[in-house]
């Protein structure tokens, strides 16, 4: 059963929640506006708000999902920020190897941690590893996730704020593109995930477009539902093999 709006996922998973700004895409986090209206509806889990947060009672939560999912790990945070210790992520990956029904979509902005934490550590066959590059100066986090050795490795191109230019794809297995949401949302060019896609399809990767967002195809501000998710008159949301 999906219990998530994020359309390339089933369900999410937070035992960390919070975060701090990393790269341009961070610029109009979602997970900061949502955490911040749950703190002001008296939820406990976003009492500290958007402060990095560990929540020990939510580790075990995959252990009663016995239906095979597809569960995003950590939307509203990142699991490898620098004020979460391994200790807790290694917590983290002990409940993943335990419920190998599921797949672990596990997308960072910080690649070099992660590949710090793998080079000590083996990936579980469950795990889908994947990094956001939403401009050019992210490319390189590419490199920290293609020496990896993930069943499913990702790109997640969202918020794409600008035209990536040329990509090495080579060992990544599937690409996220999607633009930016709310009232501060940069427009996304219909030309930049055009290349994104042309080199998707050449290099052999599968190709997702999840949104336009605020800002339309043809550079109109509305409602994102409104803008829809059509490229060049179709809905292309691959999964990867």
């Amino acid at each position: 059963m999906k219990t998530t709006k994020i359309e390339w996922t089933d369900k999410t998973w937070n035992p960390i929640t919070g975060c701090s700004k990393k790269s341009t895409g961070c610029q109009h986090c979602y997970a900061e506006v949502m955490s911040r209206r749950l703190k002001a509806m008296g939820q406990e889990k976003y009492a500290n708000g958007f402060s990095v947060t560990l929540h020990e009672r939510c580790l075990d939560e995959p252990l009663s999902w016995k239906i095979s999912h597809n569960i995003f790990v950590c939307s509203m945070s990142d699991i490898f920020h620098e004020e979460v210790p391994f200790e807790f992520v290694d917590k983290m990956f002990d409940i993943i190897k335990c419920t190998p029904q599921h797949r672990y979509q596990i997308l960072t902005k910080r690649s070099e941690r992660m590949a710090e934490y793998f080079a000590t550590r083996s990936i579980p066959d469950n795990v889908w590893l994947g990094v956001t590059v939403e401009a050019q100066s992210s490319r390189f986090r590419i490199g920290y996730l293609r020496n990896l050795s993930a069943s499913v490795k990702f790109l997640s191109c969202e918020p794409l704020v600008e035209d990536l230019g040329k990509l090495d794809l080579t060992g990544i297995d599937w690409v996220i593109v999607g633009g930016e949401s709310g009232p501060k949302a940069r427009p996304m060019q219909e030309t930049w995930v055009l290349n994104i896609r042309r080199q998707v399809e050449e290099q052999g990767a599968r190709f997702f477009f999840k949104q336009w967002g605020t800002w339309g195809a043809d550079g109109i501000k509305r409602n994102k539902h409104a803008n829809g998710k059509l490229l060049k008159g179709e809905v292309i949301q691959e999964m990867p093999q």
